[in-house]
């Protein structure tokens, strides 16, 4: 009966190992302590947090570009005034 359960719980979550420096594991597990969270719980915040991150750099990137262009950051501004989003604010 165990083993059946320990299978079932295995293939839902899959791991592996990451080797980091024992400085960068230690930030990590006092992370982890403070937030009282697991681990694993804090390296998956992280990465969401590191992905997050590169992503709005790429995208400030891209507008500081686009800026370079007069007539394409007009352009851009008249599509962004035209364009309707529904979120209620004004």
């Amino acid at each position: 009966m165990y083993k059946d359960v320990y299978i079932m719980y295995t293939q839902a979550m899959s791991t592996t190992t990451v080797r980091i420096d024992r400085e960068t594991h230690a930030r990590l597990v006092r992370m982890s302590e403070r937030a009282g969270v697991s681990l694993g719980a804090t390296i998956r915040e992280a990465a969401e947090a590191l992905s997050r991150q590169r992503f709005a750099h790429r995208v400030a990137a891209e507008v500081a570009e686009l800026r370079k262009d007069r007539a394409a950051w007009s352009s851009y501004l008249e599509q962004a005034e035209s364009t309707s989003v529904a979120d209620g604010l004004d």
